[in-house]
């Protein structure tokens, strides 16, 4: 089968429902349909969408473009021209200061079709890409020639190089490699007017340069203004300009003219980094690129003072270091109560107030023990540092780098309207002052009756510090704008810029005038008019005509106020639904497409709407009242927003701040049928465990009944399942008879644990293999096994269709029968991952306010799928293999991973003899029913394409799932992969 990652058109998906949305601006929005070949959307939906990026603003755009190439930027911004409307050119909209969101704009959503690497020419370290390509795919592609692109951003997994290139970009390693206007060699830039321009490297009073100036267009004309523009301010810049390895605040005039070889050259490029879109829309760029270390190794020193820490920064810049980060006790005290970083925290001594983290790289050093040890000398053995983590293995680098980026999610999961806020956050100062600067910003909050965390990037003097703030409240937004007046002030006086990283947006260019000066300000509004006559690219970013205020266009201000929905599931831990619904940052997490679960849908579609970002927009939209609550309950809503939500659970693990997507569409599905009832395929799916028991009672006929010629048509036409999917075959034989009629192996009063074995709706009426290989190893490991005939469904099927009520009733049942048992020293195992995640996760949730919430917790406690609970015990210790000779690759359940117990089964398939490779994959794509609704099919096989592709580039000879709907999915690719289960039960020994 053809396999491959290629994407379906959302807009063919709205289509096929019937959905005709309505233009909020149709005369603009019909005549961009006309001159531009990509999609164009000017609806309700896509306004919300795009008002947001990660920052603390909102603003809804007019509309948004999807242009698929340069010509399609020229022509809609000729027509948004034509209509006087401004235009914003977007990436992946990860941007924390608000470049990304404008009032009214036309948005240029360049992350969509525009995302070609053109060339690579690895003898000269160059790479020509268009603006959508994401940094790591381009990174990734670059790793066949030891290359890479130099910047590297936290958001480099979902960022684009345009939006880079726009925000001038930086990360971990500026202090070895520095920020973006450094490796942008060449651009191609559509103009205000349609026109498109080529920048690049000219030697100023060249052959080269007369001819270019001598002509008379847009190019000559720029390439003359700026060229004044510098020289008519050359002392103001030398005098204004921070010197710093991150400086990304107001228009590169320091940059654009420079000494290169002992000419004085000349390169718009420059310019354009860094402009945020307020000069053009760079359509292509071509990029310098440098070689990636083959090893680092890793540092981190602890200090009993935060001050005591900042002040060795300058120390630790003596040595050949590629990175000095911070971490505050702050990060450290949210992280050892996080399941998910206890880990990584937990090598931290309690008594550190602060650590720098030094990374060293084998381009610097080929004794990495030697250099650590001199270091160590240094701020141990004759500083005030008074411990050392070092790591050099993969693992050991992994979890230090893990709890640094940490710091991020970890305050902004913090409970309650009051949340560490981007705003001055990334202020840069002289690496040799910020000690001092840190005291006196702790002042200045101490001042203004809060706190914050310190962390970030302290080798170049940038620290990401949050203060915590309820901009819910007039109080906390005018704290804010009295802090970063403060602190811009500050900066001044320690010789700093605004920002050394996240650029100005919204957020910071009301105090550029103050940063720069009139003579360098009125330069800056002169440069901006020169590029951009009717001020209609990205207004109000870098430079003003009226003033401009950080307090405007905020996502939650005075006026902002949501709806707390009764709810059956409890919401408590998030805070309420709405708080939950509210966790989402808009950071853009769920749009990373090259690692973990989230989110399928977007990695099937590569749209905006798929996101967990984007459901949580409109979700907020609709219980704040921006759009009509009762919007919720709409089949479009339903069908657009949250029925290509799988359900797979990856945001609960994967988005830093933890927006359940999966929680939240329960619940709203389940308000929609209590509302206006549901469809017949509804309950069919919801009650699956009835209509496979009935399929069971009448086997062979009901498979014989499912095969005959138009049974695929009336099951699409009657249910709105796809003809393409198998319905399961039924076995006579049930799991449950078959143990019956068999009995448990061990006796109870020998057994080394008892375990009853859940029998799951498909193992136990469709197919029993696994259930029956789970007894096996069970029992070859000396455990007594029930499989009990009174147990319920586990309740997954109808929470997963919304119907909540159904599945507590369930929830209820089992808990009620397995209580005594558990309390009796019995564990519940599970074959389908599914169903132990029900049990491990939503029923605390469905039963928390319930008389058996005690119960339940203890139930949920002693829930196991069977890998894992054959791993935590430990049990295949007692177990003798006969010896196998086979690899397989490893596909986990997406429930299971969002719970972090995915890994088990390696363990224990790698003890029972075989060679596993656990693959990085998503969901499958089928997700019990999402797969066998006709309207989804499409999605459904094109997110399994990609795994099918992970599968094929693995080494391993064949691969096994745990989920009964991945190995349905699966079968398209390979004949029935067993579960994990079944390849242990297949090397037991055999005498």
């Amino acid at each position: 089968m053809a396999t491959g990652n290629e994407t379906l058109d959302f807009e063919t998906y709205r289509d096929s429902l019937g959905y005709e949305p309505s233009d909020a601006h149709p005369a603009l929005a019909a005549d961009l349909r006309a001159e531009v070949d990509g999609e164009v959307r000017f609806d309700e939906y896509t306004q919300v969408l795009y008002a947001t990026d990660g920052s603390i603003y909102q603003a809804r755009p007019a509309g948004v473009v999807f242009p698929t190439c340069a010509e399609d930027v020229q022509a809609a911004v000729r027509v948004a021209a034509h209509h006087d409307a401004p235009v914003l050119p977007r990436g992946a909209g990860s941007s924390l200061a608000g470049q990304a969101v404008g009032p009214g704009c036309v948005v240029l959503d360049c992350s969509r079709h525009m995302d070609a690497i053109v060339n690579v020419d690895p003898e000269n370290r160059k790479a020509v890409v268009e603006p959508g390509v994401v940094q790591d795919d381009l990174d990734d592609h670059l790793e066949r020639w030891n290359l890479k692109f130099a910047p590297d951003p936290a958001s480099s997994n979902r960022a684009t190089v345009g939006g880079g290139i726009g925000n001038n970009s930086t990360g971990a390693h500026s202090v070895r490699y520095g920020i973006t206007d450094a490796y942008t060699a060449e651009l191609d830039v559509v103009l205000t007017d349609g026109s498109l321009v080529h920048t690049r490297e000219v030697v100023l009073d060249s052959e080269e340069w007369d001819e270019l100036v001598g002509k008379d267009d847009r190019e000559a004309e720029l390439y003359r203004a700026v060229r004044g523009l510098v020289e008519d301010n050359r002392e103001e810049i030398a005098a204004r300009y921070p010197t710093l390895k991150r400086s990304v605040s107001g228009y590169n005039l320091h940059k654009v003219v420079y000494e290169r070889d002992g000419e004085t050259c000349i390169n718009l490029s420059k310019l354009f980094v860094g402009a945020e879109g307020t000069l053009g829309v760079v359509v292509r760029a071509t990029l310098d690129l440098v070689t990636r270390p083959e090893e680092t190794a890793l540092a981190l020193y602890c200090y009993d003072d935060l001050v005591s820490a900042l002040a060795a920064v300058p120390e630790a810049l003596e040595f050949d270091v590629s990175a000095v980060e911070l971490m505050d006790d702050e990060v450290f005290r949210l992280a050892r109560n996080s399941t998910e970083f206890a880990a990584a925290a937990e090598p931290i001594p309690e008594s550190a107030e602060g650590a720098l983290m030094l990374e060293f790289d084998s381009e610097l050093h080929d004794d990495f023990e030697g250099a650590i040890a001199e270091t160590t000398a240094h701020f141990i053995g004759a500083g005030e540092a008074f411990d050392v983590l070092e790591a050099y293995s993969d693992e050991e680098r992994a979890k230090l780098w893990k709890l640094r980026k940490a710091a991020i999610p970890l305050l902004m999961s913090m409970e309650g309207d009051p949340k560490p806020y981007p705003f001055i956050e990334d202020a840069s100062v002289p690496p040799e002052e910020l000690a001092e600067y840190v005291r006196e910003f702790m002042a200045v909050l101490e001042d203004h009756d809060t706190t914050a965390a310190y962390f970030a990037h302290a080798g170049s003097g940038t620290l990401h510090i949050r203060p915590i703030l309820n901009l819910k409240e007039e109080a906390g937004i005018e704290t804010m704008h009295s802090i970063a007046e403060d602190v811009t002030s500050l900066v001044l006086d320690h010789h700093g810029a605004f920002s050394g990283e996240h650029g100005d947006g919204l957020a910071r260019t009301e105090f550029n005038p103050k940063m720069y000066g009139s003579q360098l300000w009125s330069a800056f509004q002169e440069l901006k008019t020169t590029f951009d006559p009717d001020w209609r690219m990205n207004p109000g970013k870098v430079v003003f005509q009226e003033d401009a205020d950080m307090r405007e266009n905020l996502r939650y201000g005075v006026e902002y106020s949501s709806i707390e929905p009764t709810t059956v599931q409890d919401f408590s831990d998030e805070g309420g639904f709405s708080h939950l619904v509210e966790l989402c940052n808009g950071c853009g997490t769920c749009r990373q497409t090259g690692s973990e679960t989230m989110c399928p849908s977007y990695r099937g579609m590569k749209d905006e709407m798929t996101t967990t970002r984007g459901r949580a927009n409109l979700l907020r939209a609709a219980i704040s009242g921006e759009i009509p609550t009762e919007e919720i309950f709409t089949d479009r809503f339903q069908n657009e927003v949250l029925d290509l939500c799988l359900g797979c659970k990856g945001c609960a693990r994967d988005c830093p701040t933890g927006v359940d997507l999966a929680k939240l569409k329960a619940e709203v599905k389940h308000a929609k049928h209590e509302k206006d009832g549901a469809s017949v395929r509804d309950r069919l799916f919801a009650d699956i465990d009835r209509v496979s028991a009935l399929g069971s009672a009448l086997a062979p006929v009901s498979n014989w009944a499912a095969k005959l010629p138009g049974a695929d048509y009336v099951a699409e036409k009657a249910f709105g399942i796809a003809p393409e999917r198998d319905v399961p075959r039924f076995r006579r034989e049930t799991l449950v008879d078959w143990f019956d009629a068999r009995g448990p192996q061990i006796p109870a009063d020998v057994a080394t644990e008892r375990v009853v074995l859940f029998p799951d709706t498909f193992t136990n009426y469709s197919h029993p293999v696994p259930g029956k290989a789970a007894v096996r190893v069970l029992e070859a490991a000396g455990v007594n096994v029930q499989v009990p005939a009174d147990l319920a469904p586990s309740g997954r099927a109808a929470y997963s269709e919304g119907f909540l009520d159904k599945a507590r009733e369930q929830a209820e049942s089992n808990v009620s029968a397995l209580e005594s048992r558990v309390a009796d020293g019995w564990s519940v195992v599970f074959v389908e991952p599914s169903d132990a995640v029900m049990f491990q996760d939503e029923y605390r949730d469905l039963l928390a306010d319930s008389s058996a919430a005690q119960a339940v917790e203890e139930v949920a406690a002693n829930a196991f799928g069977v890998c894992e609970f054959v791993d935590r015990k430990r049990l295949d210790d007692g177990i003798e293999f006969d010896s196998v000779d086979e690899s397989l690759a490893y596909h986990g359940h997406c429930n299971q991973k969002a719970l972090r117990r995915d890994h088990h089964a390696v363990g224990v398939l790698r003890r029972a003899g075989y060679e596993v490779d656990p693959l990085d994959s998503g969901c499958c794509g089928m997700a019990g029913s999402f797969g066998y609704r006709a309207e989804q099919y499409d999605l459904s096989q094109a997110i399994g394409r990609i795994l099918f592709e992970q599968v094929e580039e693995s080494d391993a000879e064949s691969v096994v799932a745990p989920g009964a709907s991945c190995r349905t999915q699966l079968e398209d690719y390979e004949k029935r992969p067993p579960h994990p289960i079944e390849k242990v039960a297949d090397a037991l020994h055999r005498p």
